[in-house]
């Protein structure tokens, strides 16, 4: 290899500046770095070019290149092993996106006097943020993540006693402001609609205590363990705030807690449209919603609403999917407060209605099955009432309890339900919304949903194998600040028009491999791949 810089003068007076590489009795431009007529800029380009040479004779990829350094090249390489090959992938992409968020400094921020060795804390919770995107699993493989990738040893007592002190009230709130402030500015500082779910998370020990209860599971987990996850995102699916809750709470009961806790650490001066599945559709909840002057977005039940409703929907004409009504409704609602008093209130809203022939298919085949269910049951005259305890049959039947309890089916309750077939309701105290906008806000829904998938596949948040609340709540915390690491890449990668047809699965696993040899107190990177160049664009 035999770098030199040309100076060139061109026909026009101008004086271009290039590094050439001598070989073989011949030359070839390495790289040019512009031209110009002005001695001054000259200069600047000329020692612009010294200093890439120091580089490129540096760099052991460019000797490759050359002939005369090939076998030195082989002989330095016969000497790497793959202890000397690290992986730099998780700082070089999510943990660039850590600092920008902001979570960086979260324990050198904080006022606790309890918390010790802030530089550390912060470095410890960024390892665990990290690793849980790169490198899923519980926290024991970050002893083998930190050990393989990092050369760093650590001892599984030093992580649990870290997650011993990561959770309090006051380090959540920090990183929850912190991450609500970055989606608020990526949002130009205007949420407008915020989205509510909650899902189950289940443990694989088989004991309860105070958090981690034994419930109804949207996982099917039947006799696990579990704690309820609440997350409130915006309309793109970014993350604003979590709750945990205990595993048999009744998930209709955690949203006004959540909005609670959400408007007073945040102190929202405009309010932004709730919107939430039908499983938040109770009265207490839209009391609280209603006295509160929020606008909501809540999906109606509607083969569960009375029969003068049921019948006005009934006689509305659905001719193709995408066919749209709207009933304004006034109604009293019965609701208790806090304190368990009883309270009226009477409300308005607006109910939108469409209907899909996707959804009639769907709701008829479910319906079928229920009545090849019970009608095998009435043949065998075993039915009690045990039977009907969450069955979706139980809306067909009529009770005879003149002596003994005595059920029969009602055709006519099932000609009503089929009248139903297909139609979907979204009741909204905004009067102000257009019909499709309302369908559109509740159908972007699935962020949220989407949020949950990643969280329980992409970042593996569950099952959880915790035992003491402290850490279960902690693995929640590391969990959430890792999906706003998640979700910022991917907004990025669409800001640039980026995409890829493999999985995120695959893509993690291409930034892991951005790799560094050391070759003593030296460390030169390896040139990274098309694909990883593509993927370092978002930060240009």
């Amino acid at each position: 290899m035999r770098l030199r810089i040309r100076k060139k003068k061109n026909a026009s007076g101008s004086v271009s500046i290039h590094i050439i590489d001598r070989t073989d009795r011949g030359y070839k431009v390495v790289e040019s770095f512009g031209s110009s007529k002005n001695e001054d800029e000259i200069d600047r380009l000329y020692n612009k070019a010294l200093q890439r040479i120091d580089e490129l004779e540096n760099n052991l990829l460019y000797a490759t290149k050359t002939k005369e350094n090939q076998k030195k090249l082989e002989e330095v390489f016969s000497q790497i092993s793959t202890q000397d090959i690290t992986s730099q992938g998780d700082e070089l992409v999510f943990g660039r996106l850590f600092d920008a968020i902001g979570c960086n400094k979260i324990f050198e921020k904080s006022s606790l006097k309890s918390i010790r060795n802030k530089q550390e804390k912060n470095s410890f919770f960024r390892a665990l943020v990290l690793s849980r995107i790169i490198y899923p699993g519980s926290k024991l493989e970050l002893i083998h993540y930190l050990e393989y990738f990092k050369q760093v040893e650590i001892g599984k007592d030093k992580i649990y006693r870290f997650l011993d002190t990561l959770y309090t009230q006051d380090i959540k709130e920090a990183i929850e402001r912190c991450i609500f402030n970055h989606t608020k500015k990526i949002m130009d500082n205007t949420i407008t609609v915020t989205f509510y779910d909650v899902t189950t998370l289940h443990f694989e020990s088989e004991s309860e205590d105070d958090l981690r209860r034994i419930g109804f599971s949207k996982e099917g987990k039947l006799n696990r363990p579990q704690i309820q996850l609440g997350l409130f995102t915006t309309l793109q699916g970014y993350p604003l705030s979590f709750e945990v809750y205990e595993g048999n709470k009744f998930e209709g009961h955690t949203l006004t807690d959540v909005l609670q806790k959400f408007q007073t650490r945040f102190n929202l001066s405009n309010k932004p449209i709730v919107v939430a599945d039908k499983g938040m559709l109770n009265n207490a909840n839209i009391a609280y919603l209603e006295n509160n002057r929020y606008k909501y977005i809540l999906a109606y039940k509607i083969k569960n609403i009375d029969a003068n409703l049921k019948e006005k929907i009934i006689n509305l004409l659905f001719f193709d999917d995408g066919t749209i009504h709207t009933l304004d409704i006034e109604k009293e609602i019965n609701y208790k407060d806090d304190e368990g008093k009883n309270h009226k209130l009477k409300i308005k809203q607006r109910l939108i209605l469409t209907y899909s022939s996707k959804r009639a298919k769907k709701d008829k085949r479910t319906r079928e099955k229920a009545l090849e269910k019970i009608n095998i049951a009435l043949d065998k005259k075993n039915i009690t009432k045990s039977d009907l305890k969450l069955s979706y049959y139980a809306k067909y039947l009529d009770i005879d309890d003149k002596c003994t309890i005595k059920y029969k089916l009602n055709p006519d309750k099932v000609q009503i339900d089929a009248k139903l077939d297909g139609i979907k309701g979204f009741a909204t105290n905004d009067f102000t919304l257009k019909p499709n906008d309302v369908i559109a806000h509740y159908q972007n829904q699935y962020a949220v949903e989407r949020a949950f998938r990643i969280s329980k596949t992409d970042l593996r948040i569950r099952p959880i194998y915790h035992r003491l609340e402290n850490r279960i709540k902690a693995h929640i915390l590391i969990s959430f600040v890792a999906y706003a690491i998640f979700m910022e890449f991917e907004r990025r990668l669409k800001l640039k028009n980026i995409s890829f047809k493999f999985s995120q699965k695959l893509l993690r696993k291409i930034i892991e491999y951005f790799l560094v040899v050391k070759i003593g107190d030296k460390i030169i990177p390896i040139k990274p791949s098309e694909i990883q160049q593509e993927i370092l664009k978002i930060f240009d």
